[in-house]
């Protein structure tokens, strides 16, 4: 890899993060290529009960299948390309787009909260609410009622994908629809 240009490094420090389309299936594979050759990838997954004629398994699957993400300096994306099992990072036009830190953050955290987390469908629109307590205190997302049970989903925009976990409603607070106007009209507002 080549030191970052300063046009195309995230605001973390390092460069931006990409959603690299995979084959069917090849999600573990092109994780391990591209940590082996030493980029930073996120490829989340989540386990499902199945239940067979004479058992039940618990099995893996991803919560964006066929899609990895990777840290990459996207003048110098090649390395990524090779890698087998890539099909290409997610562009409009010649250029890959960036996904922004904050979002791949948002699941990074619902991940390691430990709490069960699933595929959800995304969603545009909803009521955004601010975690204020529990493993995703201080998430922001939207809140949604399935079964009974309060489902906190977060979105990653480019992909048009969103993932769930389910929260307490002691945990969630409205954040106010004139302040969500105020962080659209200013572009601050954190992406779901």
């Amino acid at each position: 890899m080549t030191s970052p240009d300063p046009e195309s490094v995230s605001a973390s420090g390092g460069y931006p993060w990409f959603a690299v389309r995979v084959r069917s299936n090849r999600e573990n594979v092109v994780s391990l290529h591209l940590r082996e050759r030493g980029f930073e990838q996120f490829c989340p997954s989540y386990q499902v009960e199945n239940q067979w004629t004479d058992r039940k398994k618990l099995t893996e699957k991803f919560l964006f299948p066929g899609y990895v993400f990777c840290r990459v300096n996207p003048s110098d994306r090649l390395p990524v390309l090779i890698i087998p099992g890539v099909v290409g990072l997610i562009s409009f036009g010649p250029t890959p787009a960036p996904i922004p830190d904050v979002e791949i953050e948002q699941v990074k955290r619902m991940v390691r909260s430990g709490l069960p987390v699933v595929p959800w469908p995304y969603l545009q629109q909803g009521d955004r609410v601010l975690i204020e307590h529990g493993p995703l205190a201080g998430l922001e997302g939207v809140l949604q009622r399935t079964k009974g049970k309060y489902r906190l989903v977060v979105s990653l925009n480019l992909l048009q994908r969103s993932v769930s976990a389910e929260v307490e409603r002691e945990w969630v607070r409205p954040i106010p629809q004139a302040l969500l106007r105020g962080q659209n009209r200013a572009g601050s507002g954190p992406g779901l």
